[in-house]
């Protein structure tokens, strides 16, 4: 640059600042609410996050999705405007949107919007072999995990036990264990069970069933029955069999869907860039986790959604002849 004026090289270098400047002023940022970092929604969160933060330079989009303490604190979290998106069981959308408990505080969320579904989850209980725990009625007297506050085991564990007149009284202990802590508290033998609403199969089961010896529980009987004939984000599921050491059978419980949701305020640009970025590369999304692995776009845009699609997802789902 010899003989270059030094107020021509400012004025150029004061332009790139600025365009720089200019750049990072319009850059959004994106936040998903998880769960514990050993279940599928912080794997989701962040899987999500990737492939959206990949067409940060055309969109402007930047993403991030921390650890948080599950479906109803993602609702709320959606609400307060902490989260922009948030992951959930299938029936905590629905409550969200009826003002059904654990939302009837708060009241009606008519504002909730669908995304997309993701994996089946699975009300799972896995008790120490030694707990002499083969049904939800020898639950009863022992020593129990039944989750942190805002968990999505919690809230679904709390609705079988109405179904059967118990409350916290009928554990030795209740515990509030998050996700990540009840493996090694089950293997230290400080709980006899752990529950966990989760799809499969599950790190913190794996480690849980390695350490200790420890079965899944059936989760059947009449109070189960009656609970399925009247919420109708429930569905009975199962458990494979084979997916963890010393359980060989397939195991019988309830179950919904996890699906990524929003609020109506969220930009619909925004919306349509993170559906974008997962439906154009969804053969490797499903490689990021074993529970994504029989996931159908066909399915995603429908299945166990129960609140209206947000309009930017629509646009996209539109754009592919699928809606």
């Amino acid at each position: 640059m010899k003989g270059t004026p030094l107020a021509w090289v400012l004025s150029a270098a004061l332009a790139a600042t600025t365009l720089g400047g200019a750049v990072q002023a319009n850059e959004k940022f994106v936040t998903i609410g998880t769960g514990g970092q050993t279940g599928v929604y912080y794997v989701a969160g962040q899987s999500i996050c990737r492939f959206l933060n990949r067409g940060n330079s055309e969109h402007g989009l930047r993403c991030n999705a921390p650890a948080s303490g599950g479906g109803v604190a993602n609702v709320n979290g959606i609400r307060s405007g902490e989260f922009n998106f948030g992951i959930m069981q299938s029936d905590h959308q629905y409550k969200a949107m009826q003002g059904l408990a654990p939302f009837a505080a708060e009241g009606a969320m008519e504002d909730i919007r669908a995304v997309f579904s993701l994996q089946s989850e699975v009300f799972t209980v896995l008790a120490r072999r030694d707990a002499h725990i083969h049904g939800l009625d020898d639950l009863k007297g022992k020593r129990v995990n039944i989750g942190n506050p805002g968990s999505g085991q919690r809230d679904t564990l709390e609705e079988i036990m109405r179904e059967k007149g118990w409350d916290k009284s009928v554990f030795a202990l209740a515990a509030e264990l998050k996700p990540a802590e009840q493996a090694s508290a089950l293997g230290d033998n400080n709980i006899d069970a752990m529950t966990y609403f989760v799809g499969h199969p599950n790190g913190a089961i794996q480690e849980a069933t390695t350490t200790v010896d420890a079965v899944l529980v059936p989760i059947t009987g009449e109070a189960v029955e009656q609970l399925l004939a009247k919420a109708p984000y429930f569905s009975k599921a199962e458990i494979a069999g084979g997916l963890y050491k010393g359980n060989g059978q397939p195991t019988a419980s309830i179950g919904g869907k996890a699906v990524l949701s929003t609020s109506a305020k969220t930009d619909a640009e925004v919306v349509y860039q993170l559906v974008k970025s997962v439906f154009d590369n969804l053969e490797r999304f499903k490689r990021l986790h074993p529970a994504f692995a029989e996931l159908k776009a066909e399915d995603m845009i429908k299945v166990g959604l129960s609140a209206p699609l947000h309009e930017g997802a629509a646009r996209y789902y539109r754009e592919r002849g699928w809606l």
